[in-house]
């Protein structure tokens, strides 16, 4: 089976959420989302699907493949959140399709289209949002029981241009003033590296600017001495984790991060309050660190002009000998080789034209004046 005939197979499904909202903007989707009226995991099992690659029973939710399309289709649901700022527990599966939508973050994310039929249906006023480009969320409670929307709501500012009405802001202000701090991080975290991963300024400014912030801890930030977005262009092949640039000025001890992300910002505090003064010091100092990402943020916090300098110029600085053409000459292994390679390098730098007959002219010099 194939994902149209996948579609022609029930009047029950329905392309749900931002698949819709994007066709109505015009823009192309390549996402699958469904919803199933009733249980999608019984209706899957009814179509005998073998390429079923996970089911989520308790929430009624199927995640499969059908020729090279990756396909979710969740069953309608009601939830409620006994703990707010948590996971919500589901209390109906199979519900109606207008009491499902209820439960999504902002009305342009509830509009609905019949996949065999293509009628789109509008419960909650979306399309109307949609085209003045108003995020409206569905009820009072709805930052209370997940803050997370909040970066959603950022997300979809800085991508369609759209914006808090009156009401929701409200709203959005008030729980920033007021946070619980008692909730899951670990979504939290999620949709802040889907936020800034995007990589724009924008995402960083109204973060800053609407006082995102204090979503992750009641302290204030480290301001930055450049556009980060700038920056991370410029280096962009070579940075995996953009995220942890734009928050590195931000308190992040409420978030578990990996061991690579963890290394990023420790890497970064071992060198901040070095002192750069030389072409050495500054390739000595930023050649030990792992990650290009520390470097990014030693720029944004501290200095840029030795960052690009390092990444632009020095790393590329190569001794033309190694250590075993200094034992070639007769040298024994020893902590002196080492600190003669050192001698070398710090010449080299003051002089990028030296020759291999060059340095093994110096390697003698240094042993030398050093015997």
């Amino acid at each position: 089976m194939d994902v149209i005939n996948l579609y022609e197979k029930s009047d029950k499904l329905f392309f749900v959420g931002g698949k819709v909202r994007d066709e109505l903007l015009g823009i192309e989707s390549d996402d699958v989302d469904l919803t199933y009226v009733g249980n999608a995991v019984e209706f899957v099992k009814s179509l005998g699907i073998k390429t079923v690659l996970q089911v989520n029973e308790e929430f009624g939710a199927v995640h499969l493949k059908l020729d090279d399309t990756i396909v979710d289709i969740t069953s309608t649901r009601k939830e409620k959140y006994d703990k707010a700022g948590h996971l919500p527990v589901v209390t109906e599966i199979g519900c109606s399709l207008q009491e499902d939508v209820q439960r999504r973050d902002f009305t342009v994310n509830t509009l609905v289209k019949n996949c065999k039929t293509g009628e789109i249906t509008d419960y909650t006023n979306g399309i109307e949002d949609l085209k003045n480009k108003t995020l409206r969320i569905l009820h009072d409670k709805s930052f209370i029981d997940d803050c997370t929307r909040i970066i959603r709501g950022l997300k979809f500012a800085v991508r369609f241009g759209f914006k808090l009405d009156e009401h929701s802001k409200t709203l959005q202000n008030e729980y920033l003033n007021n946070v619980n701090y008692d909730m899951c991080f670990k979504r939290l975290k999620d949709e802040l590296i889907d936020a800034f991963n995007m990589n724009k300024q924008e995402v960083l400014n109204q973060f800053i600017e609407n006082k995102m912030y204090k979503l992750l801890s009641p302290d204030e930030y480290i301001p930055y001495k450049i556009n980060v977005e700038n920056i991370v262009n410029k280096y962009k092949q070579e940075i995996k984790n953009i995220w942890i640039i734009y928050l590195c000025g931000f308190n992040l001890s409420n978030i578990s991060l990996t061991s690579i992300e963890q290394r990023i910002l420790d890497d970064y505090k071992k060198i901040s309050s070095i002192f750069l003064n030389t072409d050495y010091e500054i390739y000595t100092t930023f050649k030990s660190v792992q990650n290009i990402e520390s470097l990014i943020i030693y720029a944004l916090l501290n200095d840029i002009t030795p960052v690009e300098k390092y990444l632009d110029d020095l790393r590329y600085v190569k001794l033309n000998i190694t250590g075993k053409d200094v034992t070639d000459l007769g040298y024994e292994p020893s902590k002196k080789l080492g600190q003669c390679l050192e001698y070398l390098t710090e010449q080299k730098l003051l002089n990028r034209n030296l020759t291999k007959e060059d340095e093994l002219l110096l390697v003698k010099r240094f042993y030398e004046q050093n015997s």
